[in-house]
Parts: structure tokens; C-alpha cells; sequence
């Protein structure tokens, strides 16, 4: 014989409670079908409205450094600027992830070497208190030491040279103090291993 489940719901169910007292089970079985549809319709409304909209952070909020920008008052030599903020990724891994933070810096051309200036502005003669230091880092593996021959941007003369030993780290780095006789924008060559790169600084008279 088949059933139709409809059949089974809408029969009455006839029975006794523990009281010994008649009841009859379709009152039950209809208030769980009440029950059961008010769940289905709160799910479908549920399920109707629009979700909620998640918040995107914005680039400003993920934490990221600001960019680089030119330091106020800084002189421009040549195709140089002085910046401060974020760092290429590249001088950060040459840097050893050691790198001072918050100086402000110029990247050579080709950008294959920049420096970290402890001092600005820079200044004629050997002034100390502070001194002319300039952290350079280097892009490609130093095998030896940095040489730096200096002059005036527009003159060839006087001029400046020296010698730095690759023993300091972590990264490819030359500590250095860089000084000049004379006041003005100076270009500097830097020589190490097989690569070399330009710089142009300005020093001011002490």
C-alpha cells in the first residue's frame, strides 16, 4: 500500500498522555508546521537582502610608507635631488634591511649606488659637530674598495679622491665623511668593482 505523506500529517494521531488523559496529535504536528514554515520564510528573507558591504582598506591604511619626497630648501645639482621617506626596495636589500631611518638620501645615475646624508647641508673644508658623513650603498656586490674622485659640476678643477675599504656591513655599504674645498654643486664619479655611477651634492661655505 502507498502513503502519501500529506496523509500521515493530516490523520488525526490519537493517544494518551502520562495523565491517562485523550489527546490528539495533529494539534502538535500542526504547530510544528507553523513553526517549520515561520523558520523557512525568515531564511528566505535572510537570504533576499543585499550582504553587507565589507570595508576595503585603502592604500593610505595598509600601513605603507609614505613616498619619498624632496627635502625642502635642499639645492638641486645637476640631475640629483635630495629626497626623504620611503626607500627603493633594492637599496633596502643592499642596505642589509640595515639602512638609517628617516635621513635623507640621493640615488646615482645609473641607480646603482645612494647615499645616506647625516648632515645637510653639507659643508666646505673638514667641519666637524657635525661632520660631512655620507653612508653610500651600493646595488652590486662589492668585491673591493669605493673610490670617489670629485670636482666642481662646472669646472675640473680643484678636485677631490679617496679611497674606501669594503669592511663595514651589514649590506653593500661604505661609511664615509666626503669633503671639498670650495662651495658649490660638486659631481662625484663612483668606482666599485665593475660598476660606476654619478652623483651630483651641494656644500654650502662653512
Amino acid at each position: 500500500m502507498r502513503y502519501d505523506i500529506t496523509d500521515v500529517i493530516d490523520r488525526p494521531q490519537v493517544g494518551f498522555g502520562d495523565d491517562g488523559n485523550r489527546f490528539e496529535g495533529n494539534a502538535v504536528l500542526n504547530g510544528m508546521r507553523a513553526a517549520i514554515g515561520a523558520a523557512i520564510s525568515l531564511l528566505l528573507i535572510a537570504c533576499s537582502e543585499p550582504a553587507a558591504t565589507r570595508p576595503t582598506a585603502s592604500p593610505a591604511t595598509l600601513g605603507k610608507s609614505p613616498a619619498a619626497s624632496p627635502v625642502a630648501g635642499a639645492v638641486v645639482c645637476g640631475s640629483t635631488v635630495v629626497v626623504q621617506g620611503s626607500i627603493p626596495q633594492w637599496l633596502n636589500d643592499a642596505g642589509g634591511h640595515n639602512n638609517p631611518s628617516g635621513l635623507p638620501y640621493v640615488i646615482a645615475h645609473p641607480e646603482l649606488a645612494a647615499g645616506f646624508l647625516f648632515v645637510q647641508p653639507l659643508r666646505t673644508g673638514h667641519p666637524e659637530n657635525p661632520a660631512n658623513k655620507i653612508l653610500w650603498v651600493v646595488r652590486t656586490p662589492r668585491t673591493g674598495s669605493l673610490t670617489i674622485d670629485g670636482h666642481p659640476l662646472d669646472a675640473a678643477t680643484p678636485t677631490m679622491h679617496e679611497i674606501l675599504p669594503a669592511n663595514s656591513g651589514p649590506g653593500e655599504i661604505y661609511p664615509s665623511y666626503v669633503d671639498v674645498p670650495t662651495a658649490g654643486c660638486w659631481q662625484f664619479d663612483l668606482q666599485w668593482a665593475n660598476s660606476h655611477a654619478q652623483v651630483e651634492l651641494d656644500y654650502v661655505s662653512s
